[in-house]
């Protein structure tokens, strides 16, 4: 049965709300009602055993109740139940389903070969002591050159911020996007004044750095992702608010998490390892620690 059928075969069943009530009550308090014998029915079966005929029975009947009562309340906020459905499968589909290598999409395909994210390359971050007894890291390009400038934690406690470049690389290999990673290897957008304001410019570099910071104050609280494989959806919404105006707006929510695992797991070598090289794989999107 289409749902659209079914929310018009429901909705004959409603019965109409008592003068002066409000008609959106009764549904909303009667779908509490029902999850919670969803709940009961379930607690039967796991005391009474998943054998027992009627419990699965009941778990059917009861899930039909709750059906009934979101139509019904479809109906009274004049929403659509097929609309709902597909709505639900399509956020979904955002949060858990990475996008396939395949569709991925090229930002800068069409843009000269030295204005394009290299397909590969190594980035190699070194610690070493500057003239004033800081420790910083010092990245360097495969020919050598340096990439940005070095970089301390910039903390009263030393937390490691400073292989923080390992995110940026991140981005890059698995969202094809980074206007600071654009930055350290000498591609930006040039060619396009507008594009190379817009998106790899001041304004798009801060924001990727203020995901960066935003994400490592949500790690530090969650063992930096060492056991934890997940980021809540309240910070990937945040995320996706951030870049709502930029092109990586197309990328999911399930893509930018594979993006911060991704980079936390060689943030830590990198950590556990006091530097080494990174290795940036755009055709296969993946980014890999290298001990020098």
């Amino acid at each position: 049965m289409h749902l659209a059928r079914y929310q018009q075969a429901a909705i004959k069943t409603l019965r109409p709300p008592a003068d002066g009530h409000d008609p959106v009550l009764v549904p909303l308090l009667g779908l509490i009602g029902e999850v919670g014998s969803v709940a009961t029915a379930y607690k039967k079966r796991i005391r009474d055993g998943a054998g027992i005929g009627h419990g699965k029975q009941q778990l059917r009947e009861e899930l039909g109740d709750v059906l009934w009562y979101i139509a019904a309340l479809a109906h009274c906020l004049d929403l659509d139940l097929e609309d709902i459905a597909a709505a639900s499968l399509e956020k979904i589909k955002d949060r858990w389903r990475v996008t396939p290598v395949a569709d991925r999409t090229a930002f800068d395909a069409e843009y000269p070969d030295h204005e394009q994210l290299p397909l590969r390359t190594t980035v190699t971050f070194t610690p070493t002591e500057d003239d004033k007894g800081r420790t910083v890291v010092v990245l360097t390009r495969e020919d050598g050159s340096r990439a940005g400038d070095p970089l301390t934690s910039a903390s009263h406690i030393e937390d490691d911020y400073r292989f923080h470049d390992a995110f940026h690389l991140a981005h890059a290999a698995v969202l094809g996007w980074s206007p600071v990673s654009r930055f350290l290897l000498g591609c930006k957008r040039r060619s396009r004044p507008g594009v190379d304001e817009a998106e790899d410019g001041g304004r798009a570099i801060a924001i990727e750095e203020g995901i960066s910071a935003l994400v490592f104050s949500y790690a530090a609280r969650h063992g930096y992702f060492e056991e934890v494989r997940s980021v809540d959806h309240e910070l990937l919404t945040t995320i996706e608010h951030m870049t709502a105006h930029l092109e990586v707006s197309v990328m999911r929510a399930a893509d930018w998490e594979e993006a911060i695992m991704v980079g936390y797991h060689v943030w830590h070598q990198l950590r556990e390892n006091n530097g080494g090289a990174v290795e940036l794989d755009l055709e296969k999107r993946t980014l890999t620690y290298r001990k020098e």
